[in-house]
Formats: structure tokens, C-alpha cells, sequence
């Protein structure tokens, strides 16, 4: 009898060695895709120039409150954050965006591990996830997208914990992390609703029996409060953005358009990964106990195409199929017939995502990207009726900014000194006021003003308006309102996007009111 409970604690002891080496060398795999990840990142991450949107989410830091015309407030605070840590450099403020991607290449790893998947699984899983196009471009740029699909991968990995039979008291933590979510993008909703409709469609009723799911969600509230309280207060302005956005700036998607560019975002070669991950939950044996995570998945697709939303909506859900992924391509490979595939699959994932990494992160010079992106037309993604010419939407974006604060800045400088101190930079968008707000003070620039979004909540400054540099997004419809307008330069930029080449600067004097009276007709909510 002896003999045997020595034989039995000398196989856990055997077990338990093998299980620890196993986790650790997963671990140092997964945290080598994660080491890839940020060197790929960080490749290129002070190339081009700012991002419209980082310039905006700069000037909200410098503006901190529970919300903004067009999301929460946690972009705004990292901005601050990040600014006040590092200084305001392109390398701070996208510092924080490459170490979210990193952990979300590292995560997607463990969820595949929890889902019952072995090396090559959270191999196949991570390395998608890190060399997905999509990934790679929100990414390289803070953004409220580069840390959404985190939120979203750590909700769902701490629920697959609790139906494995960790304790129910993880909802706490789970409605602490969606509560931030929300603070950072609210269609955090939508993935929540999703996951509780998911859990209700494969049978997991009992975690709704449970006390402390509820308290998680009451966690998750009391975050989201304070930002729900300052929609309610302006009158729930996402909701008019959202609703602007459809009508007269998004592109209009038809139902195979949308399926078709979840495929080019994720990139074409993948797509047997997540979409084998799909068929796991639905089809497996395994995978039915992870089920309301492929429900999950087709909630939150079903979503925003009904209502329309942006292309990339759904991307931050695929983690949890390329992880389900991973773990059927592992299954799939372990016949001997098909264990040629385990190697050359994996390497065409890694060769053809290397391949497109550019379209992602700006790594080529401009002439030069140009040249390669010609070969590989069918990666570029329109998702806005102003279409960039003729670099995609992203690189577009980042073209222009420090040039227009330069020739705003020497028309300034041009006026006479007595007339300087009143004279209002009055630009038609966030991008270009932000493109002030950045580069202005070393040009001895004030701060901009204008209509655009929540610069619209900031107001004229006290300006008023005898003396305006009116420039970018609809400053000829804005000379109206002056009895005085002179055009004094035009900006242009080959590379920026169609909006702010051939932008027309005008010297405006003689308001037909008070900046403060006419400061409505400036108002742009979109």
C-alpha cells in the first residue's frame, strides 16, 4: 500500500514538474511575441507625423472632464499622462498604445491556453494577433482602439476562469476592468450585452445566480457613472456624433463589404484561424463549455451591421477567435498525415503578415511605401467618405500638421503687434485647431479655437472676433460672417488627406456680431 501512494505522489510529482515547465516555457514563448511585438512597434513609431485624432486627444488632456463631445475621458487622460511622464513627444504619447498591444498579443496566448490549447496553439494565436494589419495600425498611434480590444480580452478571459471553476468574487475584478472600459469607449456596452446574452444562449445559467455577477456589474456602473452623468448634463452629445457621422461622413457598407474587410483587417491568410475558432465553439466537443464566446462573436457582428457601425467595430472581439483558433489548428494538426501543417501554416501566418506590416506601422518612407503599397492595393480600407489621396486613411492623417502651424504662424507674426494679442486662430476642425494647439507655442502661436466637436464646448476664449485667421474645414462659408475677408495663403500638402489639401487661410475683420453671438454658426458635431 506504501508502494503505492509512493508511486502515486511520484507521478503528481512528475505531473506537477512537467505542468510547470510547460506554463513556463509558454510563458517565455508568449512573452516573446510580445518582445516581437514592441520592436516592430516601436520601428516606426516616430515616423510620418501625429495623427489628427492625437492631436485632438492632446488638447482634451489639456482640458481634463468625465467626458467629451465624442468619448469618454480616459483618452484624454492618458494624453495628460503621458505628457506629463515623458513630455509631449510622438513617442510618449504612443507609448502606452505599443505596451497595450503587446499584452494583448500576450493575453490572446494565455486565453488559447485556458481554452485547453498546447505551445503551438497560443503560438498561432498570438502571432496572428500581433501580425493582424488592423492590430498593428491601432497600435502605432494612441488611440481609443488601441486599448479597447484589451478590455474586451481580459473581460472575456476572466469569465472563462469562472465557468473553468475559479471563484465566482472574479466578477468584482471583471466589472472593475469593463467600468474602465466604458471610460474608454462605450461600446464596451455592446460587448458586455453581448457576453451576458451569450452565457444565457449556452446554458450558463447559474452564474446568474450568483451575488457577486451582479456586484461586478454594480462596479462596472459606478465607474461609468461619472461619464453617464456628464452625457446626461449635455445633452447626450455621442448620441447626435454617432448619428452625424452616419449621414454625412461614413462610408455606406453593404452586409459582404462589412464580412470582406474583417477578413483584409485581420489579413486573408489568417482567416482560417479565427473563423476555425468559430467553427470550435460551435462545433467541438471542447469548445461547447466556451460557447458564449463564439455567441459573443456573432452578437456583437450582428450589432453593428444592423446599426451600421464602422468596419472595424467588431475587431477587438477576434482575440477570442483566433485563441479558440489556435486551439482547433492544434487538434486539426495532431493526425500524422497533417503534421506537415503544424510548421508550414504557422510560417505562412508569420511571412505573410511580415509582408504587409507596413500597411500597420510606418515603417517605409513615404515614396518608398507608395511604391510597395501599389503591388498590394486590395490592404487599402476606406471607411469615411473623404477618401485620402494617395495614401490610405491612416498615413493620410499624419501628413500636413507642423506645415500648416508653420504658415499660420508667420501670417500671425505679420500682423502688427497691437493687433496680435486679439486676434483669434479660428480653424474648421479639431485636427487642424489641434495642429495649432501642438505646435503653436513654439511659434509663438495662442491657443486655437473652434466649432469642431468638443473644441465647440471650449468656446471663442473671450476672442471677439475683430481680428481672425479663419482657416481649414469650411473657412469660405465662415467669411460670411465677417464684413472683412481677405484670402492670404493656401496650405497644401500632396500626401495629406483631401480635406486639408489646397486649405484656403483667410484675414477676417469686421464681425457681423460678437465672436460670442456667432459662436453657434461655427458649431460642427461629427
Amino acid at each position: 500500500m506504501s508502494a503505492t501512494k509512493a508511486a502515486v505522489s511520484e507521478v503528481q510529482a512528475l505531473t506537477s514538474c512537467f505542468w510547470r515547465e510547460a506554463v513556463a516555457g509558454s510563458t517565455a514563448l508568449l512573452g516573446g511575441l510580445a518582445a516581437a511585438k514592441l520592436l516592430i512597434q516601436f520601428a516606426g513609431i516616430n515616423h510620418y507625423g501625429f495623427f489628427r485624432d492625437e492631436l485632438y486627444y492632446m488638447a482634451c488632456g489639456e482640458h481634463l472632464a468625465w467626458g467629451y463631445v465624442d468619448q469618454p475621458p480616459l483618452i484624454a487622460f492618458v494624453a495628460w499622462l503621458a505628457r506629463h511622464l515623458f513630455g509631449p513627444s510622438m513617442v510618449s504619447m504612443r507609448l502606452f498604445p505599443v505596451l497595450a498591444g503587446a499584452a494583448i498579443v500576450w493575453l490572446t496566448g494565455i486565453l488559447a491556453r485556458d481554452l485547453g490549447g498546447g505551445r503551438l496553439a497560443q503560438f498561432l494565436a498570438a502571432a496572428a494577433i500581433l501580425l493582424a494589419p488592423v492590430n498593428l495600425a491601432f497600435d502605432s498611434f494612441l488611440s481609443m482602439n488601441a486599448f479597447e480590444p484589451l478590455f474586451w480580452l481580459l473581460c472575456a478571459w476572466i469569465v472563462v476562469r469562472i465557468v473553468k471553476g475559479a471563484s465566482p468574487k472574479l466578477w468584482l475584478v471583471f466589472g472593475l476592468i469593463a467600468g474602465i472600459g466604458l471610460e474608454n469607449k462605450h461600446s464596451m456596452l455592446v460587448f458586455g450585452f453581448a457576453l451576458a446574452v451569450g452565457l444565457l444562449l449556452s446554458g450558463e445559467y447559474r452564474l446568474f445566480q450568483s451575488k457577486w455577477i451582479w456586484l461586478g456589474a454594480a462596479v462596472a456602473l459606478c465607474l461609468f457613472l461619472p461619464n453617464l452623468l456628464w452625457e446626461a448634463r449635455h445633452g447626450w452629445p455621442q448620441i447626435e456624433v454617432v448619428r452625424n457621422a452616419q449621414r454625412f461622413k461614413n462610408e455606406a457598407i453593404s452586409p459582404f463589404r462589412f464580412l470582406f474587410e474583417q477578413v483584409l483587417f485581420l489579413h486573408p491568410v489568417e482567416l482560417p484561424v479565427w473563423l476555425g475558432g468559430l467553427v470550435w465553439y460551435f462545433g467541438s466537443r471542447e469548445g461547447k463549455r466556451f460557447r458564449f464566446l463564439g455567441w459573443s462573436y456573432l452578437i456583437v457582428l450582428a450589432i453593428f451591421m444592423v446599426f451600421n457601425g464602422k468596419t472595424y467595430y467588431p475587431l477587438p472581439v477576434y482575440p477570442l477567435l483566433m485563441a479558440a483558433g489556435g486551439v482547433a489548428f492544434e487538434a486539426f494538426v495532431a493526425q500524422s498525415r497533417r503534421r506537415w501543417l503544424a510548421i508550414s501554416y504557422p510560417a505562412l501566418v508569420v511571412v505573410a503578415g511580415l509582408a504587409t506590416v507596413p500597411f500597420g506601422v510606418a515603417l517605409l518612407p513615404v515614396n518608398a511605401f507608395l511604391q510597395y503599397s501599389s503591388g498590394l492595393p486590395f490592404f487599402r480600407v476606406q471607411t469615411e467618405r473623404d477618401a485620402p489621396v494617395p495614401l490610405p486613411q491612416l498615413y493620410a492623417d499624419m501628413f500636413g500638421w507642423d506645415d500648416m502651424a508653420a504658415t499660420i504662424s508667420s501670417i500671425y507674426h505679420s500682423l502688427p503687434v497691437s493687433e496680435q494679442a486679439g486676434c483669434a486662430i479660428l480653424a474648421g476642425n479639431y485636427g487642424e485647431a489641434g495642429a495649432i494647439d501642438y505646435y503653436g507655442p513654439k511659434l509663438g502661436l495662442p491657443k486655437a479655437i473652434s466649432g469642431h466637436n468638443s473644441y465647440f464646448y471650449w468656446g471663442p476664449r473671450g476672442y471677439s472676433g475683430g481680428c481672425a485667421i479663419v482657416f481649414g474645414e469650411r473657412a469660405t462659408e465662415f467669411t460670411k460672417l465677417f464684413g472683412e475677408a481677405k484670402q492670404v495663403a493656401t496650405i497644401t500638402n500632396p500626401h495629406a488627406m483631401v480635406v486639408e489639401q489646397n486649405v484656403p487661410v483667410y484675414l477676417c475683420r469686421k464681425p457681423s456680431a460678437p465672436l460670442s453671438a456667432l459662436w453657434p454658426h461655427f458649431k460642427m458635431i461629427i
